[in-house]
């Protein structure tokens, strides 16, 4: 069915994966290794978010956005986009935003979220 919702990886709280009408949502993700610097720590969540996109069937090159969350935008912005830069394909480059907050957690430096076509 079309309308269809399918949510992945669901607690009480929220789903990891929710997929609609051929769109991936994914939640924020957040590195494994908190103790690394912001270079380490977008690494660490970008190879998480290409586990999560195949995991229903898609891949970065079909990104639609993205929403990055550093703690310290002065400090992390440069490290950041070095990984992203090096990570999202020349040619399918989403639409986003990067913006800072204040984190779930003070060893938390980024937190993305992003949607993508399946």
């Amino acid at each position: 069915m079309a309308d269809s919702i399918n949510r992945h990886d669901t607690s009480t709280r929220m789903s990891r994966i929710v997929c609609h009408q051929g769109i991936a949502y994914l939640s924020g993700v957040v590195a494994i290794s908190r103790d690394a610097d912001a270079l380490a720590q977008t690494q660490d969540v970008l190879a998480s978010i290409d586990q999560y996109l195949a995991s229903v069937g898609s891949d970065k090159s079909r990104l639609l956005t993205a929403q990055i969350w550093l703690r310290n935008i002065e400090r992390d912005f440069q490290a950041m986009n070095q990984a992203w830069d090096a990570w999202v394909p020349l040619d399918a480059a989403p639409t986003r935003a990067t913006c800072e907050a204040r984190l779930a957690s003070p060893d938390l430096l980024v937190e993305i979220i992003v949607s993508a076509a399946i």
